[in-house]
């Protein structure tokens, strides 16, 4: 059971250095960081050597799974569909209503993100343009183990499907070989073509490198503990990824209009991910963060992940009185959160002044728990401040732009010009010889 009463720290932005402390309260402990990419080192360069050898034995080691080729620890399409029709018709229906919906937001983006082929032509008959053309084989990493992810794998596929990626192919640690159905009906649904049991570095060392049995990828997403992040990494450049995932992050913006129970508990839908994960609530009103504060109390002793929850407010959750909501959209943009809820009167007034969020949740009634499993944008999101550079996981991840380039002879007459005095200029004679060789004498 959590401690009777929790004391989540306190900060003021009004205080002398409030800046510096709330950096370094964003900041984890680098921790056991090179212990694990050193060992993460050795699994990746054991799958790229051996192949299904190293992968057999590392999952035998982590995942308890004794088996005497990989090919065992593929799972059938039949069985995928199996695990489907299993399902309650309430968790059917859920998983049937929030794959429809992911689908639909992606088709959308599709549509409107630049995901598209085009060309135009100017008066000399030049014609340029760019190609999109989707990836030919992605790899997503699904959870396993502690916590079963369902909705990672509708997020992590769909888009992939929606982009034209002929195939994905999944993996997911079973350890002991307990296999999660609404994981597999999941994939069903997402239209994952190949799933293989394995896990942690050695799983991303086998999407990377290919083995005798698992296919190399052209892209690797999804998220995983620290070995995967750190595999992630290391093989970044043999193929694409999504992003490095950090522990996971709310923000909650509140005039203090807001229901605190709501908010509270708003708090505890990302603290009981893991210890790391990190709550802040920024508020005007030092009698509503009280309230929160009372609130918090009141309703942790019920939750099932108490301890898990207790651990991560006590240890790098935030509540934050702030000078008015001009000056916490200036903090939240500080701050870069991967969740960020507005919780006030007039949402979209605060949500225009939001540069940097990975997803923005607006109105009382819209809590983050409903982006993460079927409102339809995808909830694979930028943490540590990396949403002041980064978006969401899209159907854009999964498509590449080639340059389309036509010259016409009467274009080439000024472009060959321009490209030969350039090219004379950072001294590349054959650049320029080039280009002059197709203009009229």
């Amino acid at each position: 059971m959590p401690s009777a009463q929790i004391n989540v720290k306190r900060l003021n932005s009004q205080e002398v250095g409030f800046k510096e402390i709330l950096l370094a309260s964003l900041s984890l402990p680098m921790g056991d960081d090179e212990a694990i990419d050193a060992t993460v080192v050795q699994i990746l360069a054991a799958v790229k050597d051996k192949g299904d050898t190293a992968v057999l034995s590392f999952t035998k080691q982590f995942d308890r799974l004794n088996v005497a080729s990989v090919s065992e620890l593929e799972i059938p399409r039949k069985d995928l569909e199996q695990a489907y029709q299993s399902l309650s018709i309430e968790q059917k229906s859920a998983l049937d209503i929030a794959a429809h919906r992911v689908r639909e937001y992606h088709e959308k983006q599709k549509q409107e993100a630049g995901c598209h082929s085009w060309e135009y032509e100017e008066a000399d008959g030049t014609r340029l343009g760019q190609k999109v053309t989707a990836l030919d084989r992605v790899g997503i990493y699904v959870p396993g183990g502690k916590a079963a992810y369902p909705s990672s794998v509708l997020m992590n596929a769909i888009p992939a499907k929606v982009a034209g990626v002929a195939e994905v192919i999944m993996v997911v640690p079973t350890p002991d070989g307990a296999r999660n159905p609404l994981v597999l009906a999941a994939a069903y649904l997402a239209g994952v073509d190949r799933v293989f049991t394995i896990g942690g570095a050695q799983a991303i060392g086998a999407l990377a490198y290919g083995t005798q049995t698992i296919p190399s990828v052209d892209k690797i997403v999804g998220p995983g503990n620290a070995y995967v992040a750190a595999a992630k990494r290391r093989v970044f450049g043999t193929v694409g990824i999504d992003m490095i995932a950090g522990p996971s992050e709310i923000l909650v913006l509140c005039d203090g209009s807001s229901n605190p129970d709501w908010i509270a508990m708003d708090l505890f839908s990302q603290a009981e991910h893991d210890e790391q994960a990190q709550s802040i609530l920024l508020c005007p009103d030092s009698a509503f963060i009280e309230q929160v504060q009372a609130s918090i109390n009141q309703l942790l002793p019920e939750m099932p992940r108490a301890k898990v929850i207790e651990a991560s407010l006590t240890n790098r959750a935030l509540l934050i009185q702030v000078r008015d909501m001009n000056e916490a959209c200036e903090i939240a943009n500080a701050i870069a959160a991967e969740h960020l809820e507005i919780c006030a009167a007039d949402p979209r007034k605060w949500a225009e002044q939001i540069r940097h969020a990975g997803a923005i949740f607006m109105g009382n009634y819209t809590s983050e728990a409903l982006g993460d499993y079927c409102a339809g944008p995808n909830h694979v999101l930028p943490t540590a401040r990396t949403a002041r550079f980064s978006s969401p996981l899209g159907v854009y991840d999964f498509i590449k732009r080639s340059s389309m380039i036509e010259v016409s002879e009467a274009g080439a007459q000024t472009l060959g010009a321009v490209a030969s005095t350039l090219a004379h200029g950072e001294g590349l004679q054959a650049h320029a010889r080039a280009a002059e060789m197709r203009l009229k004498k």
